[in-house]
């Protein structure tokens, strides 16, 4: 049946319930009461009715037994009057009589379908005869004074369109569960529970409604690849059919052999009440943990068909002719993207912690999931972007980012907090860190016990940290100068601050690429102010654009440019999706599960908690980064242009440590190696940390968690050869660096304190949310 049949069957069924509903209550007596007493529901003995009385009664028992069938759609059990005397009663009569008095016999089934027909064709019941036998010229019998002084139930006049309509209004604007009732006649036999749940349901449906509505449009270009990589797949896959087309049909039969294989093995297990599916190659999935995955049929065979097509799929692609790597990595990376989101994990039918938790919550769990989802879908502004961490477990300032300090200076562009010493004497040389301005630099500074600020305040340097502004659309003409010269302006300042002619910098991922522009600014400009740098998972080669390839390409950066020309500014809601999308399963699809389909609460996860705190980037500077910097490399080619100077990695000559992650997907290990070789310092150091992004850099002594690498390789053999030859250390390399620093941070002088300055540290900039 089509979605527009079943439409109007629940239409219809609604419209009998309305008219029936104007009707005058029936009642009529139970028939197990009739037969085990002899009497009528009222309690009172029946009366010996003559024949030609019995009939007519009967006619409208049957009438109302009709009706009130059509109602209820079988869940009340309408009879007529019983005879209390069968012996009495002519065969015609007594057939009638026992028809009416039961709503499971055949007549009375007649009755409701013809009813309904009658409804569903003309809007009108017709009235229904108990007995089809009875002549339908038959004289009317002589009627007992008892049985004409009974009233009849008053037979009601077909609704008009009008009231039809109105009736139909009601049960539209009317709750969910009324809506059921009426048309399915199921209301009566769901808990209470459930039926509260689902009211709730569909007034979050309305909210989830406005929500979504909110959603501004976007530039086509942000929100899937363009035409160029649709003609490319397509092309590819013309090509090796007319090359190759016994390639194509042998994946199809293969395919098509692997499908009908694995359901003729399920359907042959059953049988047997065993599965025998083959045991997963590879890796565990941790999408099928719950044991009904191996064990249940139906679930077992859904994820076996799953893993049938991803494999089938990936194959597809893998064979594909495609000339450019930069396509073949698009091609495969949205590939991946298919597979990922078709899983069955992500559908509530095929999830089996879903469904039982589900059905032990009385539909609990998907209500609170809808909650969930409201939630987010109104805190992002229509975007629909699940929330990883709960947004009230933390105050910044309160119980995270709590270190001492005080804000000595802000502008337009930034603050700079100077952190309060905690031991008596201090390195002479000062040093400051800026952080990536697309996050907050608390991520530094989460808990004292993994506090990084911390941690470098306690080994006696004397810190200042930049927070950045979260710029609106005012800050759109804000360039990549205006950062450099922000870097500028935070050195005079730290001078003027500690008398000092000389500082360490460090630079964090996009604000190392900045750092490492400023040196080259500096070394252009023969000021030697910075002693030395560190960079923590800085990119300055971007020749290999590894994961990041599908999203810098023209269709994507120009939608991009298209955005921002809009709004000034490239919000941190798209940067937000952009990032997770580069590990959907464990930013989208498994949040998404436990927050939607679960209904979990986010967690209380002080790191998640950041990661969800983004800022937006300026649009002028988001496009130079992306055009100049990733696309054309510019940096290590031709030169940036900045300030009248072609800015260039090989002018880097001070001494300088760079800190990677083993498993970083923003910043490879590999890329950001290949950026330090290039540059001309002659000190050069290179530490490999396990774990990713942030949680390697973020690696507290005292966790001893993850361990690092070192190698006296050099630069001129290649990372590989660096990394053959690396060595494992247990614990973290913020031990070493420290050790590197402060070599390079002078004497000890008495700690300097940064008095009140212009507020507490973490300032007021950290605070901005877009």
């Amino acid at each position: 049946m089509s979605g527009n049949e079943d439409n109007a069957g629940a239409a219809n069924r609604a419209k009998n319930v309305t008219a029936a509903a104007s009707a005058e209550p029936v009642k009529t007596p139970a028939k197990s009461a009739s037969r085990r007493t002899g009497k009528s529901s009222e309690g009172s003995p029946e009366t010996a009715p003559t024949k030609a009385a019995r009939k007519p009664a009967a006619k409208a028992s049957a009438r109302a037994g009709a009706k009130a069938q059509t109602v209820s759609a079988g869940s009340s059990k309408a009879n007529a009057a019983p005879a209390k005397n069968a012996a009495a009663a002519k065969p015609a009569a007594r057939a009638a009589a026992k028809s009416a008095a039961s709503a499971k016999s055949a007549t009375s089934a007649r009755a409701r379908v013809t009813a309904r027909a009658d409804t569903r064709t003309t809007g009108r019941r017709k009235p229904v005869a108990a007995d089809k036998a009875a002549p339908a010229t038959e004289a009317p019998k002589p009627v007992p004074a008892e049985a004409a002084a009974a009233p009849l139930p008053a037979q009601q006049p077909a609704p008009s369109p009008h009231e039809a309509n109105a009736d139909r209004a009601d049960l539209a604007t009317g709750s969910t569960a009324a809506f059921l009732e009426a048309a399915f006649g199921v209301n009566s036999h769901l808990p209470e529970k459930l039926m509260a749940n689902i009211d709730r349901i569909e007034s979050l449906t309305q909210r989830l409604a406005v929500a979504m509505a909110q959603r501004k449009q976007k530039a086509p270009g942000v929100e899937g690849p363009g035409p160029d990589l649709f003609t490319t797949a397509t092309n590819a896959w013309l090509k090796q059919l007319a090359e190759q087309p016994g390639r194509i049909i042998e994946q199809q039969v293969s395919y098509w052999g692997e499908t009908l294989r694995h359901f003729a093995d399920a359907q042959s297990a059953m049988v047997r009440g065993t599965l025998t599916s083959p045991p997963d190659e590879g890796p565990s999935d941790r999408r099928f943990a719950n044991p009904l995955w191996e064990h249940h049929p139906f679930f077992n065979f859904v994820k076996r068909q799953y893993q049938i097509n991803a494999s089938a799929m990936e194959k597809a692609s893998r064979e594909l002719d495609i000339e450019s790597l930069t396509d073949r990595r698009r091609v495969d990376w949205f590939t991946r993207q298919i597979i990922d989101m078709m899983a069955p994990t992500n559908f509530l039918a095929t999830n089996p912690d879903a469904l039982e938790k589900a059905l032990e919550t009385e539909g609990e769990s998907l209500v609170q999931g809808l909650e969930n989802l409201v939630r987010d879908v109104e805190q992002h502004g229509g975007e629909m972007i699940v929330s990883l961490a709960d947004r009230d477990a933390f105050r910044v300032g309160e119980n995270i980012g709590t270190t001492k300090g005080t804000v000595v200076a802000r502008t337009r562009l930034y603050e700079l907090i100077q952190y309060a010493p905690t031991t008596e004497s201090v390195h002479k040389t000062p040093l400051v860190i800026f952080p990536p301005w697309i996050n907050k630099f608390y991520i530094m500074d989460l808990k004292p016990q993994n506090s990084l600020i911390k941690w470098i305040v306690d080994q006696g340097f004397t810190l200042f940290v930049v927070a950045w502004k979260n710029p609106d659309d005012s800050y759109g003409d804000t360039g990549m100068d205006d950062y450099v010269n922000a870097y500028l302006e935070v050195m005079d300042r730290m001078q003027d601050l500690t008398g000092e002619d000389q500082l360490n910098a460090v630079g964090y991922c996009i604000a190392g690429t900045t750092l490492s522009l400023t040196l080259s600014l500096l070394k252009q400009r023969g000021d030697d102010r910075v002693k030395s740098a560190t960079f923590f998972t800085t990119l300055t080669d971007f020749s290999d654009q590894g994961e990041f390839t599908a999203y810098l390409q023209d269709d994507f950066v120009s939608g991009i440019e298209e955005e921002i020309s809009h709004t000034g500014i490239l919000s941190s809601k798209l940067m937000t999706r952009t990032f997770s999308f580069l590990r959907a399963n464990d930013l989208v699809w498994g949040p998404a599960i436990r927050s939607y389909m679960l209904g979990e609460a986010p967690p209380a996860f002080d790191l998640l908690f950041w990661n969800g705190d983004g800022t937006n980037l300026p649009g002028r500077m988001a496009s130079e980064y992306l055009r100049n910097l990733c696309q054309q490399n510019a940096f290590v080619g031709e030169g940036f242009t900045l300030f009248g100077k072609q800015l260039n990695i090989r002018d880097l000559d001070l001494p300088i440590c760079a800190i990677a992650c083993e498993t970083d997907h923003i910043a490879p290990a590999r890329d950001s190696w290949r950026g330090v070789s290039m540059m001309a310092s002659r000190d050069k150091t290179f530490i490999l940390s396990e774990s990713g992004h942030i949680a390697g850099i973020i690696n507290p002594p005292s966790k001893k968690k993850y361990g690092h690498y070192t190698s006296d390789a050099g630069f001129e053999k290649g990372y590989e050869a660096w990394r053959n030859a690396a060595v494992r250390h247990d614990g973290s390399w913020w031990g070493r660096w420290g050790q590197w620093l402060a070599g390079y941070s002078g004497p000890t002088v008495p700690a300097r304190d940064p008095g009140e300055g212009m507020g507490p540290a973490p300032g007021i900039y950290v605070h901005e949310r877009p």
